[in-house]
This record gives structure tokens, C-alpha cells and sequence, in this order.
């Protein structure tokens, strides 16, 4: 029981940092999300958005970092 709390409070703060992070982009207008290459496609009563080349730079950033701290395990 005590290993699912543990885990849990992690969880929590991970989706803690993630908020803080996207609210901090958000006050200092970075474009995540607005990136050239970001698709989107504006119809008459839809509008379909994918944020590709958002979703490939988060991964390479997040691949580095988690393959640092990886590395520093060693």
C-alpha cells in the first residue's frame, strides 16, 4: 500500500510540473502548439488541429533529458 501512495504522489507532481511548465509558456507567448508545420484546417463549422512538429520537439527534448538522467544512474 505504501509503494501505490509513493507512486502516486509522484504522478501528481510530474502533472504538477507539466502544468506549471505550460503555464509559464503560455504567459511568456512561446509558440508551442503555433510551430510552422503544426497542421491545422479551418472548415466552415470544424476546425481540425494536430500539432505535429510540436509533438516531435517535446519528444526529442523530453528523450534527451530522460537519457541524461539515464546516464548519470551509471
Amino acid at each position: 500500500m505504501a509503494d501505490l501512495g509513493k507512486a502516486l504522489l509522484v504522478l501528481g507532481g510530474v502533472i504538477f510540473l507539466v502544468g506549471a511548465v505550460l503555464l509559464l509558456a503560455g504567459r511568456f507567448n512561446l509558440p508551442l502548439g503555433r510551430l510552422p508545420g503544426d497542421i491545422v484546417y479551418r472548415g466552415r463549422n470544424s476546425v481540425f488541429y494536430f500539432p505535429i512538429v510540436t509533438c516531435i520537439l517535446i519528444s526529442v527534448v523530453l528523450s534527451l533529458i530522460f537519457w541524461l538522467f539515464g546516464r548519470g544512474q551509471r
